[in-house]
This record gives structure tokens, C-alpha cells and sequence, in this order.
């Protein structure tokens, strides 16, 4: 989401205030909230080009439709770059990506009709202006040069920076969809486990999620491509960070890694300003080139933890990251994954044993395994991922049963899991079925694949 105007922030005179950022997150348990993120591609009907920003039917007046739903234009340079509204908040990524940033809601039930709500908007406004929406984790066909870029400061900066980090970072920013949740915790030690069993099993969460097979419009060799491109995007700011398994982790271990990554932006009078690769800790002490003397706002340290891109991410709540974007079931499928295992404490002691005693080494294995491999990665002890993937969504089940979060028809949240339990029941992950169809039915034409997988 964009760093719109913003009231006056307290500058930061100790690292105690860094800590206490993670402290202020904290609730009780009866005040925990789920939090959904989905992006989805823009093309036009007639020749599925990416529209650009200011184009006839482009993001602009896409943004400027959804205002009849009660959306509100967020300005940056006097542009409507986002929404904001009742649902949340709806954000650009770099080429046009749409993403509905959920509100903090209570079950997942209200995270499903939020996100139903959202889907009936956008494509209603699609259809009066000739466009779509595609839910992959990838264009499947579309090279960098085929994209526009989003009339937004801080991805202006980072467009310029990604290539001088790594080789796939543009590909990262313009290429890629996620589905995101966001989830809370009651305490440090509450937030070391959640974090700890989030990261390990990401990889489940990449493969089951898996659906970027095409780049270009042939097979890329991989099953999440978009999973792939991390790994090559920045290794200042990315990564299964090892030191969140180590005795002691906490809010402090987060806070000097989040020092240690690079900065990218400063935000000042309404405008981005160029901090790409400079240090979070000589801003702390005044000594920032681009503004000597003056020292950051906790505001300016919440931008900060933003651009750091780990495959499970500290804010004032835990943001799990691995997976590709997809169809609506699946919207709501990652949420009940993760609430499942994380919001029951007994749920998230059994995920704790599965994942206990893998190594640094194994952990890292696996999810560099899994972007081509999928529930065929292999685990450590011998045996594949698919042999714990079952019995890690018969946890989550038994989490989301524990909840008793009923919708009016009395039904619990367990249903929610079950696109997941049949892609663990047919041992092919998204990615494979399509494919099964490029090489079937498709007859090696992946344009097919807007008539198969738009919402």
C-alpha cells in the first residue's frame, strides 16, 4: 500500500523504540484477526495486453469505477494510486497487479465474502470497460518490455535498484501475483513460534499454492516460478532467515536484521526520496548523506520494514509470503491453512513437532527444492513434502474446528481447507494441472489459459 500523507511521526531517540514497535503488536487471544492479500493480473479482452496507467479502459479508470462501491481515491502526486474503503484497501503493484489488501477481520467466513465482494466489484467494472482478471502467479506470457510501470515514487526507486542486486527482481515486481495473511500474536514467545513453524513450512504452503508454470508463453521448467524468482531478487532482504530458529530469537533479533537490510526510500513532503542501499543505522544516528543531520520517525521505520522480503515477515503482526496468487477458493484456502495451524495453541504445538527438528541446512533444502519439485521436494529424514502434507492440513483442520467460528448455516471453517486436501488427494499441485493442459488440450497454446483461469 502506498505511504500516503501522513500526520507527524515521533522521532526515534532509542532502539527501544524499534523493540517496542513489535511489542505494540501484541493482543489477546479473543482479539486476533485475519488479514487477506490477493493480487490478480489486468489484461484487456481483445488482445490481453497489460493495460497501462492512463490508457482508455486502463488502472486508472479502473480505480476510478470502483468509486461507486464506496472507494476512496489515496493520492500521490495528485494521481489516485489506491483505495480505501469499508473491505480494506486496494494497491498497484509496480506493472498494474490489483491487489485487495483485506480489512482485519475476525473468521473466515467474513474473509470470504470480503474477498467475493471485491471480485463482483472489479469484475463488474471489467466488463463495462472490455477487461479482465487472471489469477496466476505469473503472467504467463508476457515479457518485461510488454509491461507498464505504475506512476508510484518508491517503485520508481526500486525499479532503478533491482538490477544492481540480482537478476530477477524486475521480474519480481512486474511479473509476479501473491496471495498473502496476515495474523496476529499474543506475545514474543507467541511470535518466535508462529514464526518459526511459519517459515519451516512455507514451503508447504509454495507447493500446494504452486501456479506459475509458463513464462513467455512456454513451460518455464518450474511449477512456481514466481517462488524461483526470490531467489534471485535481493539476498540483502529476502530468505528462510536462519537466526529466527536460534535460542533468544525476538522482537530484538528482528529489529538488527531489519537495521542490516537496505534502504530504499525516505518519504518527505508527499515525495519518495532516493535511500537505495544506504544504512537504517546511520539514519538512526543522523548521518543519512541524503538528509544530514535529521533522524528517522517510527514512521519512517514501519516504511522500512516494508521493503524487507523474507519469506515471513515481522511488522506489528506476521505476513506469510510463499504463496502464488490463484483462483477465489484458493483466496480463502491459504488463510484457513495458516489460521488453522497457527490460532490454535494446540494446533500450533503439533505443527511445532513436525517441523522441530529439521536443521538450517534441511529447511533451506526444501525451499529451494520446492519452486520446481513441488510436494515432490524431498524432507529431511527421507520421504517427500506430500508425505507431511496431509497430516499438516488434518492439523490445521483440527485448529479451525477448535475456533468454532460458525457462519449461519452452522458450518465451521474446516470446509475452507478443501481445494487444499484435494490437490494432497490427486498429488498434482496447481502448476501440473496446467500443464496437463498445455500439453493436452491447450495443444502448446497458453493463451488458453486466460479462458481457464480468469476470475
Amino acid at each position: 500500500m502506498t505511504t500516503a500523507s501522513k500526520p507527524a511521526s515521533p522521532i526515534i531517540e532509542s532502539r527501544d523504540q524499534l523493540i517496542q514497535s513489535f511489542a505494540r503488536g501484541e493482543k489477546p487471544k479473543d482479539a486476533w484477526r485475519i488479514g487477506t492479500e490477493h493480487e490478480k493480473f489486468v489484461y484487456a479482452n481483445g488482445d490481453h495486453h497489460a493495460p497501462s496507467y492512463d490508457e482508455p479502459s486502463g488502472i486508472r479508470a479502473l480505480l476510478g469505477e470502483l468509486e461507486q462501491y464506496g472507494w476512496k481515491p489515496v493520492l500521490e502526486g495528485g494521481k489516485p494510486i489506491a483505495m480505501s474503503g469499508a473491505d480494506g484497501s486496494i494497491s498497484l503493484e509496480p506493472a498494474g497487479q490489483f491487489e485487495l489488501s483485506g480489512a482485519p477481520l475476525d473468521n473466515l467466513h467474513e474473509t470470504c465474502a470480503e474477498t467475493g465482494r471485491h471480485l463482483d466489484q472489479v469484475k463488474a467494472a471489467g466488463e463495462k470497460l472490455g477487461i479482465g482478471f487472471l489469477g496466476l502467479g505469473m503472467w504467463p506470457d508476457k515479457t518485461r518490455a510488454e509491461l507498464p510501470t505504475m506512476p508510484k515514487g518508491r517503485y520508481a526507486i526500486m525499479l532503478r535498484h533491482m538490477p544492481r542486486v540480482g537478476s530477477m527482481g524486475l521480474d519480481m515486481m512486474l511479473r509476479t501475483c501473491t496471495i498473502q495473511v496476515n495474523l496476529d500474536y499474543a506475545s514474543e514467545a507467541d511470535m518466535a513460534k508462529k514464526f518459526r513453524v511459519g517459515l519451516a513450512l512455507q514451503p508447504l504452503a509454495t507447493a500446494l499454492f504452486a501456479n506459475s508454470p509458463f513464462t513467455e508463453g512456454k513451460p518455464n521448467g518450474m511449477l512456481s516460478y514466481r517462488s524461483h524468482i526470490w531467489s534471485d531478487t535481493d539476498p540483502h532482504r529476502t530468505g528462510m532467515l536462519p537466526f529466527v530458529f536460534e535460542d533468544g530469537f525476538g522482537y530484538e533479533r528482528y529489529a538488527e536484521y531489519a537495521l542490516d537490510v537496505p534502504m530504499y526510500f525516505v518519504y518527505r513532503d508527499g515525495k519518495y526520496i532516493d535511500a537505495a542501499g544506504l544504512s537504517f543505522r546511520d539514519f538512526l544516528k543522523g548521518e543519512l548523506s541524503i538528509l544530514p543531520g535529521e533522524k528517522p520517525t517510527l514512521d519512517d521505520w514501519t516504511d522500512h520494514l516494508s521493503t524487507a522480503f523474507p519469506e515471513v515477515r515481522l511488522k506489528t503482526f506476521l505476513e506469510m509470503r510463499g504463496a502464488d496468487g490463484g483462483p477465489w477458493n484458493r483466496i480463502c484456502a491459504l488463510p484457513a491453512l495458516w489460521v488453522g495451524l497457527l490460532y490454535d495453541q494446540n494446533a500450533l504445538d503439533a505443527a511445532w513437532d513436525l517441523i522441530k527438528d529439521w536443521t538450517i541446512d534441511e529447511r533451506q533444502a526444501l525451499r529451494d527444492a520446492v519452486p520446481k519439485l513441488g510436494l515432490d521436494a524431498p524432507i529431511a529424514g527421507g520421504g517427500k513434502l506430500r508425505d507431511i502434507a496431509g497430516a499438516a492440513l488434518d492439523i490445521a483442520s483440527a485448529g479451525l474446528s477448535a475456533r468454532a467460528r460458525l457462519n449461519r448455516a452452522g458450518d465451521n471453517e474446516t470446509g475452507f481447507l478443501d481445494p487444499l486436501r484435494e490437490i494432497v488427494r490427486s498429488g498434482k499441485v496447481p502448476a501440473q494441472v496446467l500443464l496437463d493442459r498445455y500439453h493436452g488440450v491447450w495443444g502448446g497454446d497458453v493463451s488458453k489459459v486466460y479462458d481457464e483461469a480468469s476470475f
